[in-house]
């Protein structure tokens, strides 16, 4: 079980990011203590926020007293309501808050359900609760409440953990914002590409898209980027999203920054060579495009192919998970373009490919990719490919590290809340 705290000003802040959940029905109040009640037994957003008015009027100093945490079982737990309740409640004892009002929202807005508590830090007389070591203090309680709740130990999981589990969007499962967060922001943090074209060539394996628009804003030309799910066909299934719901690395600006980088990087890089080489060996081990991505994606290369609508190719893009880098096939040679395969596979005039790289350059780069792969075992970082198949560009379905373990909403929330107390400082 992993716990997250966070504090703020604003008790209005934490209850709404709740309770829109709770309209949306993506939320339930599960329980609340010294939280006044309707007598029914029901929670209003006003009688939840009028309990805490005596601590906070009575607050003498406290710059943040609004406390925000959640309690995040693995996915694997089966947490029942009362669990949830006795787990929130012995945790709140653990921490020093176990005569404070508090409420608990239950969560089920991802495929793995959590709990939300609101409360605040400042007892009735005023008096700051104290926070002192609370980061250790609340690891040793998760630790405990793991072994009395029979639940994963999360710190056992990540030690045990060298391969994430990874999957793509699937807008079927509902969440779909929260899906393509979670590939989005995890993609410009690990792989290394040049455009447009080959980033959307690396979403696509998580049925994703990205374009890019141009208008004007008060005289001004502004570019941006817009997002959209895709379905198994490569076809929009969603409303677009735009790229500052996924974090500043998604925008335009960033995404530039991004490419020149990349760019930089892989001018020189070995690896190139080796992919290269790679793709030469496989055409002529092979007889036709099945056969070719089939002996590539052995490998951990995807290859992704676009085709017009009288299916000539246009584009082909190759995707490294060995070296985390995405290069069209114009970048790596002349005879790896477009043009090449569309007369291999529609025309069936096979390329002709003499290998003339230097058996020591081959030697040399195979050393630094071992090297690199090392490194990254080491470090427990590297993803590994999923077996299922992707029936788009036949791929593999998966980098992406589990998005059911991730809230994608919470995290956004906790940066504004954050965000806003900076922002007051100043």
């Amino acid at each position: 079980m992993v716990a997250k705290i966070g504090r703020g000003k604003s008790l209005f802040g934490a209850l709404s990011y709740n309770m829109d959940k709770v309209k949306n029905n993506t939320a339930t109040v599960l329980a609340g203590q010294k939280i006044i009640e309707s007598p029914d037994g029901s929670f209003t957003p006003q009688q939840i926020a009028n309990s805490f008015q005596v601590h906070l009027a009575a607050n003498r100093k406290t710059e943040k007293p609004v406390v925000h945490i959640s309690l995040n079982p693995d996915l694997d737990d089966k947490v029942s309501d009362n669990d949830y309740k006795r787990l929130a409640n012995d945790y709140m004892e653990k921490m020093g808050y176990g005569q404070q009002p508090f409420v608990v929202f239950k969560h089920n807005d991802i495929e793995r359900s959590h709990i939300h508590i609101v409360t605040v830090c400042v007892d009735e007389e005023g008096r700051k609760i104290s926070d002192a070591f609370e980061k250790r203090r609340s690891m040793a309680a998760c630790r405990e409440l793991e072994r009395h709740y029979n639940l994963q130990s999360a710190v056992e999981k990540k030690q045990n953990q060298t391969n994430p589990i990874f999957k793509q969007v699937n807008c079927k499962t509902g969440d779909t914002k929260s899906q393509m967060a979670a590939v989005i922001r995890y993609l410009p943090k690990y792989y290394q590409y040049t455009t447009l074209g080959t980033y959307n060539a690396l979403l696509s394996l998580f049925n994703i898209t990205a374009e890019e628009v141009k208008g004007q804003y008060n005289g001004t030309a502004r570019q941006g980027i817009v997002y959209f799910a895709l379905n198994e066909k490569g076809e929009k299934t969603s409303n677009p999203f735009k790229a500052s719901l996924f974090g500043k690395s998604a925008g335009y600006e960033q995404m530039q920054l991004h490419f020149n980088k990349s760019t930089m990087q892989l001018q020189n890089s070995p690896n190139r060579i080796k992919l290269k080489t790679t793709i030469e060996k496989a055409i002529l081990a092979t007889n036709n495009e099945n056969e070719f991505k089939e002996n590539l994606k052995s490998l951990g290369i995807n290859t992704v192919v676009r085709r017009t609508a009288d299916n000539r190719i246009y584009g082909i893009t190759f995707i490294d998970h060995q070296s985390r880098s995405v290069w069209n096939g114009s970048q790596l040679a002349k005879d790896l373009s477009a043009g090449v395969f569309n007369e291999w596979w529609n025309n069936g005039s096979k390329p002709k490919i003499d290998l003339q790289t230097p058996i020591s350059e081959i030697l040399a780069t195979n050393t630094n990719q071992s090297i690199t792969q090392n490194k990254t075992s080491e470090n427990q970082t590297n993803p590994s490919l999923s077996n299922a198949a992707s029936a788009m560009s036949d791929i593999f379905g998966g980098l992406l590290p589990q998005t059911a373990g991730e809230d994608y909403e919470e995290d956004e929330f906790a940066r504004q809340m954050k965000k806003r107390s900076r922002g007051r400082k100043r």
